[in-house]
């Protein structure tokens, strides 16, 4: 009989005093509400081993992505395209793209983030997880729960009688009209994949969609409401190691049931903590046997817009009259177009009874809704905020809505047809 294990990796991912929060559009480091980490698992046993992990950054974006799966991939004795890495997105912390800053570095322009940070954090991550690979479990099975986490998430995109966005719910909404708006379209259960040693769970991890933001701006770093309630099921569920995927929250905040009342984070933590536990509940628990790793390369392409050139984003950039937040996001433009002929590999892990996706950008809830109709009577658990260098991934009726995310979308209308049949082929697969 084949034996599996499971090695369980943490490190420290916390930005120095004075670091850009958020691609440097908000206030930079001013303090600390609690530390941001690299959490993840190896798996072993079943050909290449496949790692997965969550940083609690608010994105890393091309170069700066495939370097840091490159870097857990050969700590692990793996390839890149089996390592599944993802960032929780809260936005006070860092938002990495070593390409656009060095861009942003030659044209004098505001900093974006710290490289020899960068390097360091990576350093940490791969460093812990090498050690790790000496203290692996061997795990016998597997397990998947679910459960409804209710008043959470809500759709940021209110739509009005004439087909257009008619408010956007951000993570802190203070209009009380855009609250009372119905939920709207969300995904609303929290999902659940556990490893254990025949009695003896070792490992949990969890996907649910929203940003996970209650307030943000202040300089303060956090994990906020989702990473503190993953801290708080640690604290509890000592031995077992937790982990928190944000799933397709492109269009998903907690905005109906958040006015950016500071006590709000508290309540938000515990509404996903007990949607943690009542999953871990309801697992159901079999035998591994093992799985199966699935890849599939999608190539995007550029929106073809005048204002998302590579000509005005040179401009943009270059312009010291521009606010911080133009020139870095023209920076991410020039990035994303000088890799887009990379592809970006989408993955999948099947254990049978249960599977995960694993998506690039800020991709909205649709996505994850097609993706369970996709995988029929397997329970799928979908993390985005992969590799970020397209950003928001909206919906093709999205760019004639408006609002405000198809504004700063680096992915073109014809993003949806490509991303929803990648995912078709790559969970029929």
């Amino acid at each position: 009989m084949p034996r599996y294990h499971i090695a369980r990796f943490e490190s420290d991912a916390t930005p120095p005093l004075g670091h850009p929060l958020c691609g440097g559009w908000i206030e930079p480091v001013r303090g600390f509400d609690d530390p941001l980490k690299c959490l993840g698992v190896v798996l072993l046993g079943e050909g290449k081993p496949v790692v997965l992990a969550a940083l609690d950054w608010t994105g890393l974006r091309n170069e700066a992505y495939r370097s840091w799966r490159a870097a857990l991939a050969d700590a692990a004795h793996t390839i890149p395209e089996n390592v599944a890495l993802h960032c929780v997105h809260p936005h006070n912390a860092p938002f990495a793209d070593t390409e656009a800053q060095k861009f942003l570095a030659a044209n004098d322009g505001p900093p974006l983030m710290d490289l020899a940070f960068f390097d360091k954090a990576v350093k940490a991550s791969s460093e812990a997880l090498k050690a790790s690979l000496a203290k692996a479990r061997e795990f016998t099975h597997v397990g998947y729960g679910e459960a409804e986490v209710k008043h959470v998430a809500s759709n940021r995109r209110v739509i009005g009688e004439d087909g257009k966005v008619k408010f956007t719910r951000t993570s802190a909404t203070k209009s009380k009209e855009a609250r009372d708006a119905p939920e709207g379209l969300i995904d609303p259960m929290l999902r659940t994949i556990g490893f254990w040693n025949d009695d003896e769970p070792l490992a949990a991890l969890h996907f649910y969609a929203t940003h996970p933001m209650s307030y943000y701006g202040d300089g303060r770093v956090s994990a906020d409401f989702c990473g503190l309630a993953r801290q708080k099921r640690q604290d509890e569920q000592k031995g077992v190691h937790q982990i928190y995927f944000t799933g397709c929250s492109g269009n998903v905040t907690a905005g109906k049931y958040n006015d950016g009342e500071k006590a709000n984070r508290a309540i938000l933590r515990d509404r996903m903590y007990d949607g943690m536990v009542a999953a871990w509940r309801n697992a159901k628990v079999r035998k591994c046997t093992g799985w199966n790793w699935t890849v599939e390369p999608v190539k995007f392409e550029p929106r073809r817009e005048a204002s998302f050139g590579e000509e005005v984003s040179t401009r943009d950039m270059k312009d010291p009259k521009q606010t911080k937040a133009r020139r870095n996001n023209a920076a991410l433009q020039l990035a994303w177009l000088k890799r887009i002929q990379t592809p970006i590999e989408i993955t999948s892990l099947d254990f049978g009874n249960a599977r995960t996706l694993h998506l690039p950008g800020e991709p909205f809830i649709e996505y994850q809704l097609a993706a369970s109709l996709a995988s029929g009577q397997t329970p799928v658990c979908v993390a985005g905020y992969g590799d970020d260098g397209l950003g928001y991934i909206p919906t093709a009726d999205a760019y004639l809505q408006g609002g405000y995310e198809p504004t700063v979308a680096l992915a073109a209308p014809t993003s949806e047809a490509i991303l929803k049949k990648a995912i078709e082929k790559l969970l029929k697969k």
